[in-house]
């Protein structure tokens, strides 16, 4: 729906154009032959509504920009061939604002190369025709000052805008980082309450028996610092199946390191569920003395991967059972 105030200046802008065309009808006793003139004026109503047609699309089509300035040039030239620069001519340079009001409308309708194309035609010819002197007489100098000014005020317009968008843009920016900084307050205090869950009954244990623990307790304890390592270094890849077979993994033997390098961030809820599920069938089934597990950087198509060793006891060699990708 176009603005009230949009609606009111294209009021006032047909308005002031049919009252040059008003002015030229009145003068067609001055020119040597009205029909130039009468042909200038239609060309110059074709315009006007061309340019004043979908004011909601702010830049004009080009095909009727350069119309419009067919018609600044073709104007004056048709019309001042029938009149005497040598004498004053009225009401029969009406030509002059004319263009003047067309080309206006050209520059606040984003298509600025005709509008200067078409002014510095006017006054060229202007001088060409009557003489210097004439671009005041004649009115050329105000019609230069419409085209200018509508040049300014689009430039600050414009300006004003790009401002405005860039500002939006740092806001957003902002509460973007507002909402991540929460998120991470939010998602530290729950780790940190996780962690503090699962350490309390140990850490009781270990003041109440001033830290005489049995074999049973220690191997706990190196569980739990293992886990914590786990809820730090590869929190992306742990949920509760997960959790469940690294520890069954553990307490077997088995060294599990856990690396989150940000490979299931951009998954939603579902895919990264359904791919943790096959991390933890896989974890389940693996043999192996040693295992290592790492998502893999975003920009790769594999997001998950899983590498078994099973330690020789021969020599210091270790063979690779498990080799698995996941992707996303």
């Amino acid at each position: 729906m176009i603005a009230p105030s949009r609606v009111v200046i294209l009021l006032l802008a047909a308005l002031f154009s049919a009252y040059h065309i008003v002015l030229g009808l009145s003068a067609l006793e001055v020119p040597r032959s009205p029909w130039p003139t009468l042909w200038s004026l239609a060309a110059f109503a074709t315009a006007i509504t061309l340019s004043l047609l979908r004011p909601a699309v702010r830049v004009l089509p080009a095909w009727v920009a350069l119309f419009d300035l067919a018609v600044s040039i073709a104007v004056p030239i048709a019309v001042s061939s029938q009149l005497d620069p040598s004498r004053p001519n009225g009401y029969a340079t009406w030509y002059v604002a004319a263009i003047g009001t067309l080309l206006t409308i050209v520059m606040v309708r984003g298509r600025d190369a005709c509008a200067w194309i078409g002014i510095a035609f006017l006054s060229v010819f202007t001088i060409w025709w009557a003489g210097f002197d004439s671009l005041g007489d004649l009115g050329v100098v105000g019609s230069i000052v419409w085209v200018v000014a509508a040049n300014v005020v689009m430039y600050a317009v414009t300006k004003t805008g790009e401002d405005a968008e860039r500002f939006a843009a740092v806001e957003r920016k902002a509460s973007e980082w507002r909402a991540a900084y929460d998120a991470h307050v939010v998602e530290r205090r729950r780790r940190l309450e996780h962690t503090y869950t699962l350490a309390e009954p140990l850490l009781t244990e270990i003041v109440r028996s001033g830290g005489e623990l049995s074999e049973e307790q220690r191997v706990e304890c190196l569980l739990l610092e293992a886990t914590m390592r786990d809820e730090i270094r590869g929190r992306g890849l742990l949920n509760d199946a997960v959790r469940r077979v690294v520890t069954a993994a553990r307490r077997r033997g088995a060294a599990v390191s856990l690396l989150d390098e940000g490979g299931l961030d951009e998954l939603d809820d579902a895919r990264r569920d359904r791919m943790l599920t096959r991390l933890a069938d896989a974890i389940a089934g693996a043999d192996a003395d040693t295992l290592i597990v790492r998502t893999v950087p975003r920009a790769e198509e594999v997001s998950v991967t899983v590498v078994g060793l099973r330690h020789s006891p021969d020599d210091d060699d270790s063979d690779v059972t498990l080799r698995l990708e996941l992707k996303g």
